[in-house]
């Protein structure tokens, strides 16, 4: 079998031939992929793809209208990617400018998730060094909302606010978007005259957006998950405002889409991969991927995986109810760095990971001057990838490498497309749904039940100023011992900063410390 395949519409190429499959393993796969093709062409066409929240899983739409179930779907698809190239034009042009200078000069996206690292690695990949700079809120971090305020300092007036939520109840992303309308109102600047939603119609951040008059609301849908959101306005507006081809983008997504409908497992790329991740882990995810692109451009490529790869696919229990513990463990920087990092483990350590090397053929535009005779300093990269590769698989360690032409629109459409494929193909295999994230919402419902302790540890501090008391005293006060830990925690938070009004006397252990009010 030849397991080393290019594909000319995409500017992508695969080689598993390091990761093992065997005729054997092929033969014994092809059933199972062939019910994976079948899910997934049910997908396409509108079958109910996340139970949990009755959604459609319509993702693939974004690049291809004509193959939405409904000609309103497709309607609303072609019209917000026109919309997107006529306000990046106008902003790009200074027809559409802030309210006291003559255009915007810098972005800064709001978001969290797919929110945030899809358009993080879009950028980073793609935007010309000449492009207005962007910024991002991704996280409810005060400092890093400081060190952000801090780069752009007097230019707020020229920055363009890119509020990304579907809901609009995102905490993260709503706390960013306090913040930074707090910024601007302080600079004596509105708000809404810097601002645009991408969001869903009738959210809480869409009314926000009519009742405020904001510049513009982008839609996205309930059927498309934050992960796999770069193909909708949530990728596509920052990328256009920055000058990214974005009709290149989403062709090579398209093309990749194509070749990954194929439902053949021994030339669908998709397929490929999603064979090599289940022979690699034995179909339990007991080996980790490190990603390891060899280009500067590719860097957060690793980081952007980690979410779609691992919040897809982590997972307690399969489609059927039973207890599984599924996953797919994702890390990685970028090459030559590693080599001088964790390759060493890697080659010489546990043979509990599999290598995904990234390979990039044209090194700069223009020519590269010669380090020595015959050789740039491309063909030392290049080397590094082949070498590093090679002794991998002599210490019996797999790997599987994806080659681009080039770093361009459409080579990283064609690859995210890639990913988003090779993901559902595999959750079909394991029989997982790739689709919802009840690990998350978990995180977040205990997230407000620690705000709510909070509240009611205020009240109480509040109502006896006077008392010094330790956390597991504290929490028996507002009745929460099952939580005295998190009290404990919360009231050394908020002694830290000396405008709450919380008080701390050390001691030892930190557990017997005592707190009050001033």
């Amino acid at each position: 079998m030849i397991f080393h395949h290019r594909y000319n519409t995409t500017g992508l190429s695969l080689d598993v031939g390091l990761m093992r499959l065997t005729d054997g393993f092929i033969a014994e796969m092809t059933p199972r992929m062939n019910s994976a093709f079948e899910e997934m062409q049910a997908l396409e066409s509108g079958k109910i793809a996340n139970p949990d929240e009755n959604r459609m899983v319509g993702h693939y739409w974004l690049r291809a209208p004509r193959l939405s179930h409904t000609p309103q779907i497709r309607s609303a698809i072609e019209k917000s990617v026109a919309d997107i190239r006529s306000f990046a034009a106008d902003v790009r042009d200074g027809r559409t400018c802030p309210e006291k200078t003559d255009r915007f000069r810098r972005i800064i996206v709001v978001g969290i998730g797919g929110s945030a690292l899809g358009p993080q690695f879009v950028s980073d990949a793609l935007a010309d060094v000449r492009a207005a700079p962007i910024h991002f809120f991704d996280n409810t971090d005060p400092d890093g909302f400081d060190r952000v305020f801090n780069v752009i300092g007097s230019e707020l007036s020229a920055t363009l606010a890119v509020i990304i939520s579907k809901s609009g109840g995102t905490r993260e992303t709503h706390n960013g978007m306090i913040e930074l309308r707090h910024r601007y109102e302080s600079a004596g600047l509105s708000f809404p005259r810097h601002t645009v939603a991408i969001t869903c119609e009738g959210s809480a951040l869409d009314r926000r957006a009519i009742d405020e008059h904001w510049l513009r609301r982008f839609p996205i849908w309930d059927w498309v998950g934050g992960r796999v959101s770069l193909t909708s306005a949530v990728g596509l507006l920052p990328a256009a405002i920055q000058g990214i081809d974005i009709d290149s983008f989403l062709a090579g997504a398209a093309a990749c889409d194509v070749c990954t409908r194929v439902p053949d497992l021994r030339s669908n790329p998709a397929a490929l991969l999603a064979l090599s991740w289940y022979s690699a882990g034995g179909g339990t995810g007991r080996r980790a991927m490190v990603v390891l692109p060899y280009k500067d451009r590719l860097m957060l490529f690793g980081r952007y995986l980690q979410q779609l790869v691992m919040e897809s696919l982590g997972k307690s229990h399969d489609r059927s109810g039973r207890e599984v513990r599924q996953g797919l463990t994702v890390y990685g920087n970028k090459g030559s760095t590693d080599q001088h990092a964790y390759v060493q483990q890697l080659r010489d350590g546990p043979d509990d990971f599999f290598a995904t090397f990234l390979a990039v053929l044209r090194d700069r535009d223009g020519r590269s001057i010669e380090i020595e005779p015959d050789v740039t300093s491309g063909d030392y990269l290049h080397g590094f990838l082949l070498g590093t590769r090679r002794a991998l698989a002599d210490a019996g360690r797999r790997s599987l490498t994806i080659t681009l032409d080039e770093v361009s629109p459409r080579t990283v459409g064609a690859l995210i497309a890639l990913f988003e494929r090779a993901v559902g193909l595999y959750a079909s295999l394991v029989n997982v749904n790739a689709y919802h994230q009840p690990g998350v919402e978990a995180g977040k419902r205990a997230a407000d039940r620690v705000i709510e302790l909070q509240h009611r540890l205020f009240a109480a501090l509040r109502a006896d100023p006077s008392a010094r008391r330790t956390g597991i005293e504290w929490a028996a006060a507002i009745q929460a011992s099952d939580h005295a830990d998190d009290i404990h925690y919360l009231l050394c938070h908020l002694s830290a900063d000396p405008a709450r009004g919380v008080v701390r006397d050390p001691a030892a252990p930190p557990s017997a410390d005592r707190f009050g009010m001033k």
